[in-house]
């Protein structure tokens, strides 16, 4: 098994672990014992430093954890989307892999998109239907 397999198998476990109420209730619990001990150590700072040290390499490697499920979960739904515009009859096959321009061109596509919407809404009436949108604005 390669290394990225590997770990995104282990990302993918590991989101599902800490996405769970046990994990949360395996941290909170960690928390109040932290704290019970307190006055034992009588709050000294090795005290405190355990508590900062292990919530910052916590925190340090979630964040990776989640921008990979994030990442992957985008990547996912982008492929669903393109999928969607490209099996839809009348969509526009420019709109797939739109993720993949520059900021340029996307702001381009948002304001076709903006221009038509408010064409759409201005051709309504209160009679038409509120989805109802007209072939040749397309």
């Amino acid at each position: 098994m390669n290394k990225s397999k590997a770990f995104t198998r282990f990302a993918q476990a590991a989101a599902r672990f800490t996405g769970k109420p046990m994990c949360f209730a395996i941290a909170a619990l960690l928390i109040v014992i932290w704290a019970a001990t307190g006055p034992i150590f009588k709050f000294n700072n090795t005290w405190q430093l355990v508590i900062n040290t292990g919530t910052t390499i916590i925190t340090f490697l979630m964040v990776f954890l989640i921008q990979n499920t994030q990442n992957r979960d985008t990547e996912a739904l982008q492929i669903k989307l393109d999928e969607l515009i490209r099996a839809t009859r009348d969509a526009s096959n420019t709109l797939l892999a739109l993720e993949e321009l520059d900021d340029d061109a996307l702001e381009k596509q948002r304001k076709r998109f903006a221009h038509l919407a408010r064409k759409a809404r201005e051709a309504c009436t209160s009679d038409d239907e509120p989805n109802a949108v007209d072939d040749a604005q397309r």
